[in-house]
């Protein structure tokens, strides 16, 4: 997650619980060592428009870019919200400045939105 912003605290105690979460699916990519290099995570809600999922925290290390590791993995977890929640519309936030993962999303047939994204820290 230091990947993603390395100002997010990440405890062991956030760590279990989003692996524990019932709605939540986390997919992780190993290399052939067993260690972790990637992960993405899909939160599953229901909203009075119907079920939903969003594609969070996708992240690979930067050692292991550029090898067809974050395509797989994402194309594994679309594979999966497909036979698994379907029909269901998968979202997932960007920031622009990461131009790879967003040629990435976008070959894999994401669209992207227009629309306001907004956050409010409680």
């Amino acid at each position: 997650m230091k990947e993603l912003n390395p100002e997010i605290p990440v405890t062991e105690l956030q760590q279990q619980r989003s692996v524990g979460a019932p709605a939540t699916r986390i997919f992780i990519a190993e290399n052939d060592a067993k260690h972790i290099v990637g992960c993405a995570t899909l939160c599953v809600f229901e909203s009075p428009t119907g079920q939903k999922a969003s594609v969070e925290d996708v992240v690979i290390l930067p050692a292991y870019r550029g090898q067809g590791i974050g395509r797989a993995l994402m194309e594994h977890l679309i594979g999966y919200a497909r036979e698994t929640l379907a029909p269901v519309d998968l979202h997932l936030t960007s920031m622009p400045s990461r131009v790879e993962a967003n040629e990435l999303y976008q070959s894999l047939g994401f669209e992207q939105r227009e629309t306001n994204v907004y956050k409010i820290s409680l």
